[in-house]
């Protein structure tokens, strides 16, 4: 059954998206972030527990899907293979849960459908505590609030560009894993997918700041691992976005790190065929 509801992200009159589209530009584009106050080398952020869980927007639910099988034989596939691709009805009942890099995925992509919830900046921190999010009664509330309340099948995150400046890849680590235990609370029943972090172009490695190739590998390292640890789909949009020569290409990307709408198409076609249905999969690794 289609599952109907307004996409928590509304379509922007054309003058605002020329506003976004300065925002996420100029975001970062002084300091090689994409984050307007990058932390500090050194600087520690603090741990936040999981918060309880939010009531659920009332409307009709999705139709229900278990995050893994009971008693799985054989762990997930990570990462995921190729299959068949899909129809965008697929992505009717999907949050995506990201920076602005996510966002970019909302307004340059085409997709249609599906459930945003982004903020500029934001990390695996930040979506417990920062209000960041506006509800339709105008007040403000932290993202991981906002998708509580979401009815949803899928859970598809994509967070880490920001957090490149943390100094200990285990804050990162154990941090990123609060947030998969507060969405699987909040969503027991959903797939959580956890998507490997793109790559930034030349003009951004040229800069030779801590937003670098080599520091996304590693913590791509790390967000391979907590799916493992945490039995999570993982999706390595990396793979599809990288070129021959390891970097971002030119022509996907606005600033070296920002896709732009060519960017943002691939991206969308990687999640289009690479389904996180159980038979899809299984076809897929019979082709293998």
């Amino acid at each position: 059954m289609k599952h109907t509801r307004k996409r928590s992200v509304r379509r922007l009159p054309a003058v605002m998206v020329l506003a976004a589209v300065t925002l996420l530009l100029t975001t970062g584009a002084s300091s090689g972030a994409a984050v307007s106050s990058p932390p500090a080398e050194a600087a520690e952020p603090v741990l936040y527990k999981a918060a309880p869980a939010g009531e659920k927007a009332p409307g009709r639910p999705v139709e229900k899907m278990k995050a893994v099988p009971e008693s799985p034989e054989e762990p997930l596939p990570c990462p995921l293979p190729e299959t068949d691709s899909v129809e965008d009805t697929y992505f009717d009942g999907a949050v995506f849960l990201g920076d602005s890099r996510t966002e970019g995925l909302f307004l340059y992509s085409g997709l249609k459908t599906g459930h945003f919830y982004t903020s500029v900046g934001a990390t695996v921190e930040s979506v417990f505590s920062k209000k960041t999010f506006e509800t339709e009664s105008g007040e403000k509330i932290p993202l991981l609030d906002a998708v509580a309340a979401q009815d949803c099948d899928k859970v598809y995150i994509m967070l880490g560009i920001n957090e490149l400046g943390w100094s200990k890849t285990k804050t990162y680590h154990d941090q990123y894993a609060k947030l998969i235990d507060r969405v699987r609370e909040d969503h027991p029943e959903a797939k959580i997918v956890l998507q490997s972090i793109p790559p930034v172009g030349a003009k951004q490695e040229a800069k030779k700041t801590y937003v670098n190739n080599a520091r996304i590998a590693a913590y791509n390292a790390v967000i391979q691992e907590l799916a493992e640890e945490k039995e999570c789909y993982f999706l390595d949009v990396a793979a599809c976005l990288t070129g021959e020569d390891g970097l971002l290409p030119k022509e996907w990307n606005f600033d070296g790190i920002h896709l732009n709408p060519k960017g943002c198409k691939v991206w969308l076609n990687y999640l289009r065929t690479h389904s996180l249905e159980e038979d899809a999969i299984a076809a897929a690794l019979k082709k293998e």
